[in-house]
């Protein structure tokens, strides 16, 4: 994996050097960690003419959870209360004769700004934008790798969950069954808070888990994802509690299914975000649920469980091979619930199959 990360540094290298800056000083986590291969938190990486170092608060030790840095690297730890990594970067790049330096300005506080600027006032910082985030939205076949036994390890746990008796549990109760079982398969934790919602709480995105007890005839939504070696996926279902659904229940979850489906399909290299969007949203709308869905169907993911690209009805951009998303839609009805509908998937080439899909457990309406 090293000559990887070398040729990630090298490809940033080409771009920021074509503005005529001589290094940059990478901050922000996911991307230190996409360039490194791994750092303990609070690591920043500072890459020069000469040769590229990682500064860290604290001796890496190798676990998953911070993966572990490329040995070509230079490894510098600082010194126990010695001060901000970025501001002993910005020094570094001064003392090496660095006449500019590229910052990601995004990440950085105003003050850590400042920091940096106070010890290399004669250099001229430029703003490196959001160049890395940029070189991660397409994925290499070992991070996809990543993201599908991240999403194993979550089909493990959901389906395990599916399996037990659910009716007078609190969804803040499966919420932390579901984390603990990702763990027990192999995940280094949850990709983000788990979500659970019951009754009148269901098909709502982002919901935080509450002492609500599972009832029978409830409609359950769950969103839960793994990170493995920092890879993190999605996965959203939702069932019905103890007895067949109700009329109403089949109808939204099939109208929720087929814009579903339709955005999945749409999926293709070089099809337009908003076009993905689009294709889930009108079926929705037509239903008439267009006005509170959510502002966006989907969103990449990788490192980060939101990222680049976004389908939502103003994104820019066309979707590339290998490039990771969510297809997510939703409806929630004030009172009674709703369904949500999640998949993580990859996108392909028709002659490699379409999307690849990722997380696999039944999108069928079960009755638990």
């Amino acid at each position: 994996m090293s000559e990887v990360y070398g040729v990630r540094r090298n490809r940033l290298r080409e771009r920021y050097a074509a503005t005529g800056t001589a290094g940059a000083l990478v901050s922000r986590p996911a991307n230190v960690r996409y360039l490194a291969g791994g750092a303990p938190r609070g690591a920043v990486l500072l890459l020069g003419p000469a040769e590229d170092v990682l500064l860290c608060p604290r001796e890496p030790t190798g676990d998953t959870r911070e993966g572990r840095p490329d040995e070509r690297l230079r490894l510098t730890v600082l010194p126990t209360a010695s001060g901000d990594p970025a501001v002993a970067a910005a020094d570094l790049a001064r003392t090496a004769g660095g006449a500019s330096l590229a910052v990601e300005e995004h990440h950085l506080t105003v003050s850590r700004h400042r920091a940096v600027r106070s010890v290399a006032p004669r250099m001229r910082l430029a703003d490196l934008g959001l160049a890395v985030e940029q070189l991660r939205v397409v994925k290499d076949e070992e991070e996809i790798a990543c993201l599908r036994i991240a999403a194993e390890i979550t089909d493990q746990a959901l389906g395990e969950l599916l399996e037990s008796i659910l009716v007078g549990r609190t969804e803040r109760h499966l919420a932390l069954e579901l984390e603990r079982r990702l763990i027990d398969h192999g995940a280094d934790g949850p990709a983000f808070p788990t979500s659970v919602a019951t009754g009148p709480n269901s098909g709502r995105r982002g919901h935080h888990p509450t002492d609500r007890r599972v009832e029978e005839g409830d409609f359950l939504s769950v969103c839960v994802g793994a990170d493995y070696r920092g890879y993190r996926c999605e996965i959203g279902r939702t069932f019905v509690i103890g007895t067949s659904p109700a009329q109403w229940q089949i109808e939204l979850y099939d109208l929720v299914f087929a814009a579903q489906r339709a955005a999945r399909e749409a999926l293709a290299p070089g099809a337009a975000c908003r076009d993905v969007d689009r294709a889930a949203r009108q079926i929705l709308d037509a239903a008439g649920h267009g006005e509170g869905l959510a502002p966006l169907t989907g969103h990449g993911v990788g490192l980060e469980i939101d990222e680049d690209p976004q389908l939502a009805p103003a994104a820019m951009g066309k979707l590339d091979a290998c490039v990771p998303v969510t297809v997510e839609p939703g409806v929630h009805l004030p009172g009674r619930g709703g369904v949500r509908i999640d998949d993580t998937l990859v996108v392909r080439q028709e002659a490699d199959g379409g999307p690849e899909l990722l997380t696999i457990t039944t999108k069928e309406l079960l009755a638990l």
